[in-house]
């Protein structure tokens, strides 16, 4: 049997991705609004994997018997400084996630709840791959400086990004 305390962290998690969800779409409203629709693309397509990270805990919590509750969402950060200071926001976002992740698998750990252990290392997988993701970027974006045709080189990969759910 689940505990209390698990099950509420779990809910905390799910809500906090869709919470998530919302601070990208916040993003690509930024960058939409700055004519940078590629970087745009890039955001929107984050905000869907993270509706979809947030309903794999929304699944997982109910395939145990428990309640997914759904609770308000506080209002993301919405004002950035340019697409950079997007992706450096974004990093720190994705680091607060990975912290947020590992607090809850130390809580399944040592509740010696299996189950949830195993569901959780995709997420910590994941979240290797998401802040891999961002770093690069940034380290493109710095380089990049003020050279206009490597930014929109950049801005034309990132607008190709799709988001396709997978496991």
């Amino acid at each position: 049997m689940i505990s209390e305390r698990l099950v509420k962290s779990l809910n905390e998690q799910m809500n906090y991705e869709f919470y998530s969800a919302q601070a990208y779409l916040a993003a690509a409203a930024y960058c939409s609004h700055g004519g940078v629709d590629g970087f745009a693309n890039f955001f929107l397509a984050q905000a869907e994997e993270e509706r979809y990270h947030a309903m794999k805990f929304y699944r997982f919590i109910n395939d145990l018997g428990e309640r997914a509750e759904i609770k308000e969402i506080p209002a993301p950060h919405n004002t950035f400084s340019s697409v950079l200071d997007t992706f450096k926001k974004s990093l720190e976002h994705e680091k607060e996630v990975t912290k947020r992740i590992y607090n809850l698998a130390d809580i399944a750990l040592d509740e010696r709840e299996h189950a949830t252990m195993t569901f959780l290392n995709w997420f910590i997988e994941e979240q290797v791959e998401e802040e891999a993701t961002f770093d690069t970027i940034i380290q493109k974006l710095e380089r990049i400086e003020n050279d206009s045709n490597a930014f929109y080189m950049l801005e034309s990969e990132l607008g190709k990004r799709t988001f396709t759910p997978g496991n």
